[in-house]
Protein backbone atom coordinates (compact mmCIF):
# COMPACT_ATOMS: atom_id res chain seq x y z
CA UNK A 1 0.00 0.00 0.00
CA UNK A 2 2.29 2.57 1.46
CA UNK A 3 4.42 1.59 -2.52
CA UNK A 4 1.23 2.71 -4.29
CA UNK A 5 1.01 5.83 -3.06
CA UNK A 6 4.52 6.64 -3.66
CA UNK A 7 4.89 5.67 -7.20
CA UNK A 8 1.23 8.14 -7.47
CA UNK A 9 3.18 10.81 -5.90
CA UNK A 10 5.67 10.44 -7.94
CA UNK A 11 3.64 10.21 -10.89
CA UNK A 12 1.99 13.17 -9.99
CA UNK A 13 4.97 15.42 -9.80
CA UNK A 14 6.20 14.61 -13.22
CA UNK A 15 2.88 15.57 -15.11
CA UNK A 16 2.94 18.75 -12.73
CA UNK A 17 6.84 19.61 -13.70
CA UNK A 18 6.51 18.54 -17.42
CA UNK A 19 2.99 19.68 -18.41
CA UNK A 20 3.35 23.88 -17.04
CA UNK A 21 1.50 26.62 -19.21
CA UNK A 22 1.47 26.01 -22.60
CA UNK A 23 2.16 29.57 -24.40
CA UNK A 24 0.99 30.42 -27.55
CA UNK A 25 3.47 29.02 -30.89
CA UNK A 26 6.22 31.22 -32.08
CA UNK A 27 6.47 32.36 -36.00
CA UNK A 28 8.90 33.46 -37.66
CA UNK A 29 8.61 37.04 -38.23
CA UNK A 30 7.60 37.81 -42.35
CA UNK A 31 9.18 41.28 -41.65
CA UNK A 32 7.05 42.95 -44.42
CA UNK A 33 7.74 47.49 -44.46
CA UNK A 34 5.17 49.36 -42.79
CA UNK A 35 3.21 51.22 -46.31
CA UNK A 36 4.89 54.54 -47.17
CA UNK A 37 2.38 57.40 -45.82
CA UNK A 38 3.89 60.50 -46.94
CA UNK A 39 4.27 60.14 -50.67
CA UNK A 40 4.23 63.29 -52.45
CA UNK A 41 5.26 64.58 -56.45
CA UNK A 42 5.47 67.60 -57.78
CA UNK A 43 6.35 68.68 -61.53
CA UNK A 44 9.79 70.84 -61.24
CA UNK A 45 10.92 71.40 -65.20
CA UNK A 46 11.33 68.76 -67.56
CA UNK A 47 10.72 66.26 -64.46
CA UNK A 48 8.68 64.27 -61.63
CA UNK A 49 10.61 64.96 -58.31
CA UNK A 50 9.05 62.30 -55.95
CA UNK A 51 9.72 62.27 -52.03
CA UNK A 52 8.93 59.64 -49.59
CA UNK A 53 10.13 58.71 -46.13
CA UNK A 54 10.94 54.54 -46.22
CA UNK A 55 9.34 53.52 -41.86
CA UNK A 56 12.48 51.99 -40.23
CA UNK A 57 9.37 49.46 -38.97
CA UNK A 58 7.63 46.31 -40.11
CA UNK A 59 4.02 45.68 -40.08
CA UNK A 60 5.08 43.63 -36.97
CA UNK A 61 6.54 46.78 -35.16
CA UNK A 62 9.86 44.89 -35.46
CA UNK A 63 12.91 47.22 -36.71
CA UNK A 64 13.13 47.23 -40.66
CA UNK A 65 16.48 46.10 -41.41
CA UNK A 66 16.78 45.42 -44.97
CA UNK A 67 14.58 46.71 -47.85
CA UNK A 68 14.98 44.51 -50.65
CA UNK A 69 13.44 47.14 -53.99
CA UNK A 70 11.40 50.26 -54.24
CA UNK A 71 8.79 50.39 -56.93
CA UNK A 72 7.32 53.47 -57.72
CA UNK A 73 5.08 54.09 -60.63
CA UNK A 74 3.74 56.41 -62.60
CA UNK A 75 0.69 55.93 -65.10
CA UNK A 76 -2.94 57.49 -66.19
CA UNK A 77 -5.33 58.00 -63.91
CA UNK A 78 -9.11 55.58 -64.14
CA UNK A 79 -10.62 58.53 -62.93
CA UNK A 80 -13.57 56.73 -61.16
CA UNK A 81 -12.97 53.09 -62.11
CA UNK A 82 -9.16 53.21 -61.05
CA UNK A 83 -8.47 50.03 -59.83
CA UNK A 84 -4.96 49.76 -58.16
CA UNK A 85 -4.03 46.19 -59.45
CA UNK A 86 -4.94 47.07 -62.77
CA UNK A 87 -3.07 50.58 -63.09
CA UNK A 88 0.31 48.98 -61.55
CA UNK A 89 0.09 46.56 -64.38
CA UNK A 90 0.70 49.39 -67.18
CA UNK A 91 2.02 52.25 -65.02
CA UNK A 92 5.55 52.98 -65.76
CA UNK A 93 8.51 52.04 -63.03
CA UNK A 94 10.88 54.51 -62.28
CA UNK A 95 14.58 53.61 -61.22
CA UNK A 96 15.35 53.57 -57.88
CA UNK A 97 18.81 52.41 -57.79
CA UNK A 98 20.96 51.98 -55.69
CA UNK A 99 17.89 50.53 -52.80
CA UNK A 100 17.52 53.16 -50.38
CA UNK A 101 17.90 52.55 -46.64
CA UNK A 102 15.02 54.02 -44.23
CA UNK A 103 14.43 57.13 -43.87
CA UNK A 104 13.85 60.17 -46.81
CA UNK A 105 13.81 59.43 -50.39
CA UNK A 106 13.99 62.00 -53.33
CA UNK A 107 13.30 60.13 -56.83
CA UNK A 108 13.78 62.19 -59.98
CA UNK A 109 11.06 60.89 -62.58
CA UNK A 110 11.64 61.88 -66.93
CA UNK A 111 8.36 64.04 -66.46
CA UNK A 112 7.85 64.25 -70.96
CA UNK A 113 6.66 61.08 -71.59
CA UNK A 114 3.10 62.08 -69.49
CA UNK A 115 2.91 65.66 -70.34
CA UNK A 116 -0.97 66.58 -71.09
CA UNK A 117 -1.94 63.40 -69.02
CA UNK A 118 -3.41 63.21 -65.43
CA UNK A 119 -1.41 60.73 -63.86
CA UNK A 120 -1.33 58.56 -60.57
CA UNK A 121 1.88 58.20 -58.60
CA UNK A 122 2.49 55.53 -55.52
CA UNK A 123 5.05 53.47 -54.63
CA UNK A 124 5.26 50.18 -52.73
CA UNK A 125 8.31 48.17 -51.01
CA UNK A 126 9.25 44.66 -50.61
CA UNK A 127 11.49 42.81 -48.20
CA UNK A 128 14.74 40.82 -48.45
CA UNK A 129 12.62 37.80 -49.86
CA UNK A 130 10.55 39.94 -52.34
CA UNK A 131 7.05 40.09 -49.98
CA UNK A 132 5.18 43.60 -50.82
CA UNK A 133 4.38 45.85 -48.21
CA UNK A 134 1.14 47.88 -49.04
CA UNK A 135 0.88 50.23 -51.78
CA UNK A 136 1.25 53.78 -50.38
CA UNK A 137 -1.06 57.13 -50.45
CA UNK A 138 -1.82 57.72 -54.00
CA UNK A 139 -0.96 61.17 -55.62
CA UNK A 140 -2.60 62.21 -58.51
CA UNK A 141 -0.88 64.45 -60.98
CA UNK A 142 -2.10 66.55 -63.60
CA UNK A 143 1.42 67.14 -65.85
CA UNK A 144 1.89 70.41 -67.88
CA UNK A 145 3.92 71.92 -70.83
CA UNK A 146 7.50 72.88 -68.50
CA UNK A 147 8.11 75.80 -67.24
CA UNK A 148 10.83 77.97 -67.93
CA UNK A 149 13.22 78.88 -65.16
CA UNK A 150 13.33 82.68 -64.12
CA UNK A 151 16.76 84.18 -65.87
CA UNK A 152 18.66 87.29 -65.47
CA UNK A 153 18.23 87.33 -61.72
CA UNK A 154 19.56 90.64 -60.17
CA UNK A 155 19.46 91.64 -56.40
CA UNK A 156 20.54 95.44 -55.54
CA UNK A 157 20.46 97.37 -52.55
CA UNK A 158 18.16 99.75 -52.41
CA UNK A 159 17.14 102.80 -49.50
CA UNK A 160 14.29 100.31 -48.25
CA UNK A 161 16.07 96.74 -48.58
CA UNK A 162 16.95 94.43 -51.15
CA UNK A 163 15.44 94.70 -54.48
CA UNK A 164 15.30 90.92 -56.27
CA UNK A 165 14.52 91.06 -60.33
CA UNK A 166 13.89 88.78 -62.93
CA UNK A 167 12.76 87.65 -66.34
CA UNK A 168 10.50 85.03 -67.00
CA UNK A 169 8.46 84.15 -70.15
CA UNK A 170 4.60 83.25 -69.68
CA UNK A 171 2.21 84.53 -67.30
CA UNK A 172 2.78 83.00 -63.76
CA UNK A 173 3.24 83.61 -60.32
CA UNK A 174 6.86 83.79 -58.61
CA UNK A 175 8.24 82.18 -55.36
CA UNK A 176 10.99 84.26 -53.74
CA UNK A 177 13.54 82.60 -51.41
CA UNK A 178 16.29 83.66 -49.70
CA UNK A 179 19.47 81.84 -47.60
CA UNK A 180 21.02 83.69 -44.66
CA UNK A 181 24.07 82.99 -42.60
CA UNK A 182 24.08 79.49 -41.29
CA UNK A 183 21.23 78.49 -42.94
CA UNK A 184 20.90 74.94 -44.35
CA UNK A 185 17.83 75.48 -46.62
CA UNK A 186 16.07 78.84 -48.50
CA UNK A 187 13.22 79.55 -46.69
CA UNK A 188 10.21 80.97 -48.67
CA UNK A 189 9.36 85.09 -48.54
CA UNK A 190 6.73 85.61 -51.00
CA UNK A 191 4.63 84.66 -54.14
CA UNK A 192 4.59 87.52 -56.16
CA UNK A 193 2.27 88.47 -59.44
CA UNK A 194 5.18 89.87 -61.32
CA UNK A 195 8.86 89.74 -61.69
CA UNK A 196 9.81 91.84 -58.79
CA UNK A 197 9.87 91.46 -55.15
CA UNK A 198 11.29 93.99 -52.39
CA UNK A 199 13.19 92.45 -49.09
CA UNK A 200 12.78 95.28 -46.96
CA UNK A 201 13.39 92.27 -44.04
CA UNK A 202 17.00 92.98 -44.61
CA UNK A 203 20.59 94.71 -42.87
CA UNK A 204 23.64 96.32 -43.48
CA UNK A 205 26.55 94.76 -44.15
CA UNK A 206 24.64 90.70 -43.59
CA UNK A 207 25.43 88.25 -46.73
CA UNK A 208 21.88 86.68 -48.26
CA UNK A 209 21.18 84.49 -51.06
CA UNK A 210 18.57 84.44 -53.26
CA UNK A 211 16.27 81.79 -55.44
CA UNK A 212 13.60 82.39 -57.46
CA UNK A 213 11.12 79.65 -59.46
CA UNK A 214 7.93 79.80 -61.54
CA UNK A 215 4.83 78.62 -60.37
CA UNK A 216 1.60 77.49 -62.43
CA UNK A 217 -1.03 75.53 -60.52
CA UNK A 218 1.09 72.82 -59.30
CA UNK A 219 4.04 73.35 -61.32
CA UNK A 220 6.56 74.61 -61.13
CA UNK A 221 10.19 75.42 -62.98
CA UNK A 222 14.09 74.76 -61.82
CA UNK A 223 15.18 76.99 -59.11
CA UNK A 224 16.87 80.03 -60.14
CA UNK A 225 20.09 81.06 -57.89
CA UNK A 226 21.76 81.72 -55.92
CA UNK A 227 22.31 85.73 -56.43
CA UNK A 228 23.67 86.80 -53.20
CA UNK A 229 24.31 90.12 -52.42
CA UNK A 230 25.54 91.98 -48.79
CA UNK A 231 24.57 94.96 -48.93
CA UNK A 232 25.63 98.48 -47.52
CA UNK A 233 24.51 101.58 -46.31
CA UNK A 234 25.07 104.16 -48.83
CA UNK A 235 21.74 106.04 -49.03
CA UNK A 236 21.63 109.07 -47.22
CA UNK A 237 18.37 110.29 -45.33
CA UNK A 238 15.77 112.68 -47.09
CA UNK A 239 16.63 116.11 -47.59
CA UNK A 240 15.11 117.73 -44.40
CA UNK A 241 12.23 119.78 -45.53
CA UNK A 242 9.57 122.87 -44.27
CA UNK A 243 12.50 124.42 -42.78
CA UNK A 244 11.67 128.14 -41.27
CA UNK A 245 13.44 130.97 -39.67
CA UNK A 246 12.02 133.83 -37.85
CA UNK A 247 13.47 136.14 -35.30
CA UNK A 248 13.72 135.45 -31.74
CA UNK A 249 14.46 138.20 -28.92
CA UNK A 250 18.39 137.97 -29.32
CA UNK A 251 17.83 135.25 -31.54
CA UNK A 252 16.83 133.49 -34.59
CA UNK A 253 14.57 130.44 -33.95
CA UNK A 254 15.05 127.62 -36.33
CA UNK A 255 12.08 124.89 -36.86
CA UNK A 256 11.67 122.24 -39.69
CA UNK A 257 9.96 118.34 -40.85
CA UNK A 258 11.78 115.70 -38.62
CA UNK A 259 13.38 112.86 -40.70
CA UNK A 260 11.88 109.73 -40.10
CA UNK A 261 14.37 107.25 -41.26
CA UNK A 262 15.19 104.22 -38.68
CA UNK A 263 18.96 104.57 -39.22
CA UNK A 264 18.88 108.57 -38.16
CA UNK A 265 21.62 110.21 -36.54
CA UNK A 266 21.61 113.70 -36.14
CA UNK A 267 21.18 117.64 -38.31
CA UNK A 268 23.86 119.78 -38.51
CA UNK A 269 23.45 123.43 -39.75
CA UNK A 270 25.53 125.88 -41.55
CA UNK A 271 25.09 129.45 -41.71
CA UNK A 272 25.68 132.45 -44.50
CA UNK A 273 26.57 135.82 -43.10
CA UNK A 274 25.82 138.30 -45.73
CA UNK A 275 25.77 136.64 -48.37
CA UNK A 276 29.27 135.04 -47.33
CA UNK A 277 30.11 131.72 -47.46
CA UNK A 278 28.11 128.94 -45.28
CA UNK A 279 29.78 127.89 -42.36
CA UNK A 280 28.45 124.92 -40.20
CA UNK A 281 27.60 126.35 -36.90
CA UNK A 282 25.45 123.26 -35.46
CA UNK A 283 25.87 119.33 -35.28
CA UNK A 284 24.67 116.52 -33.43
CA UNK A 285 21.49 117.81 -33.44
CA UNK A 286 18.31 115.23 -32.97
CA UNK A 287 15.59 117.84 -32.15
CA UNK A 288 13.96 119.55 -35.77
CA UNK A 289 14.81 123.25 -34.23
CA UNK A 290 17.36 125.54 -32.90
CA UNK A 291 18.07 128.69 -31.60
CA UNK A 292 21.05 130.72 -32.97
CA UNK A 293 21.95 133.46 -30.06
CA UNK A 294 25.04 134.31 -31.79
CA UNK A 295 23.52 136.76 -34.17
CA UNK A 296 24.17 140.40 -34.10
CA UNK A 297 21.25 142.53 -34.60
CA UNK A 298 20.25 144.13 -37.86
CA UNK A 299 22.19 141.44 -40.07
CA UNK A 300 21.12 139.16 -42.91
CA UNK A 301 21.91 135.31 -42.15
CA UNK A 302 20.92 132.28 -44.14
CA UNK A 303 20.56 129.27 -43.19
CA UNK A 304 20.51 125.14 -44.25
CA UNK A 305 20.06 122.04 -42.81
CA UNK A 306 22.08 118.95 -43.54
CA UNK A 307 20.64 115.30 -41.74
CA UNK A 308 23.10 112.53 -41.17
CA UNK A 309 22.26 108.76 -40.89
CA UNK A 310 24.42 106.03 -38.51
CA UNK A 311 26.96 105.23 -41.48
CA UNK A 312 27.83 108.96 -41.68
CA UNK A 313 25.80 109.74 -45.09
CA UNK A 314 25.21 113.07 -45.63
CA UNK A 315 21.86 114.24 -47.33
CA UNK A 316 21.71 117.01 -49.51
CA UNK A 317 21.56 120.61 -47.91
CA UNK A 318 18.30 122.31 -47.69
CA UNK A 319 16.99 125.10 -49.82
CA UNK A 320 18.57 128.22 -47.54
CA UNK A 321 15.69 130.59 -45.65
CA UNK A 322 17.03 133.91 -44.70
CA UNK A 323 16.64 135.86 -41.48
CA UNK A 324 17.23 139.34 -40.00
CA UNK A 325 18.57 139.26 -36.22
CA UNK A 326 16.16 141.68 -34.38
Amino acid sequence: MRASVIILCVLGCAFTIGCGSVGEPLYPAVNIPTAITDLKAVERGNRIDVTFTIPATTTEGLVLKTVGSVELRVGPNAGPEFQIDRWASTATRADVTPTPSTGPVRVPVAAQQFVGQDVIVAVRLTNAKGRYSGWSNLVPLTVDQPLATPANVKAEAVPRGVAVAWTAAGTNQFRVYRKTGDEKEPSLLATVEQPTYLDAATEYGKAYEYYVEAVRGKTVSEVAGPVAITPKDIFPPAVPAGLTASAGIGSVELAWERNTEPDFKEYRISRSEEAGQFVQIAAGLEAPSYSDRNVESGKHYRYRIVAVDQSGNASEPCNPVEAIAP
